[in-house]
């Protein structure tokens, strides 16, 4: 990760930033995450929350990319009414499954069990969860009949993070109870024991002709 300016990608803006925030974000950059999970900063949305930091993330396994996604951490300082709180991690994760996996009805509360799942596993507090699991399926015409279907999943969710002491969430434990979701649509196993009843998505296909 680099050292790029936090908040809205400002000097001016980043040096009136919190140090909550600033406290925050420095956590971010310093969490240790497993080597199958490739990750870089990248610009924040505007106009979401006074003060917003995000990252991108790839699943890797050699040169096959198997799941994606974002984070972004918002902060308002004056808090805010439907957050709860004064912090907000926003996501979205991405992932290409097999046909017959796409179709079974509870996969979309399989998907959110797992977020919730990971959060839990790591023994973290939040408030205010809310999201959709949505799942897409493509098939193929001409000149691209040869692909298989392709169906994906996409998780879009986001959570207060309980404020630790001085007002700043563990967010280092947060960025990696995301990269566990993240591994966990992708197919991976955990990394480490883990609870016996999470369920894990099947390795995906090699890569497909373009």
């Amino acid at each position: 990760m680099d050292d790029a300016k936090d908040g809205h990608g400002s000097a001016g803006r980043a040096a009136q930033a919190p140090l909550t925030f600033l406290a925050a974000v420095d956590a971010l950059r310093s969490a240790r995450l497993r080597p199958q999970v490739e990750i870089e900063q990248v610009p924040p949305p505007q106009r979401l929350a006074p003060f917003a930091y995000a990252l991108e993330a790839t699943v890797v396994d050699g040169e096959q990319e198997l799941a994606d996604g974002r984070l972004v951490l918002l902060h308002d300082p004056a808090g805010h009414e439907a957050w709860r709180g004064t912090f907000r991690l926003v996501t979205l994760v991405r992932a290409e499954l097999e046909p017959e996996m796409a179709a079974d009805p509870l996969l979309p509360d399989v998907c959110w069990s797992w977020l919730t799942g990971a959060l839990q596993t790591r023994g973290l507090t939040y408030g205010e969860p809310s999201g959709t699991v949505t799942r897409a399926s493509s098939h193929y015409f001409g000149g691209l009949s040869a692909r298989p279907a392709a169906s994906q999943i996409e998780i879009r969710a986001s959570w207060t993070p309980r404020e630790e002491l001085g007002g700043v969430p563990d967010t280092a434990a947060h960025l990696a109870s995301w990269c566990d979701l993240l591994a966990q649509v992708a197919g991976l196993p955990p990394a480490g024991p883990g609870d016996a009843s999470v369920v894990t998505l099947p390795q995906r296909r090699g890569p497909q002709s373009p």
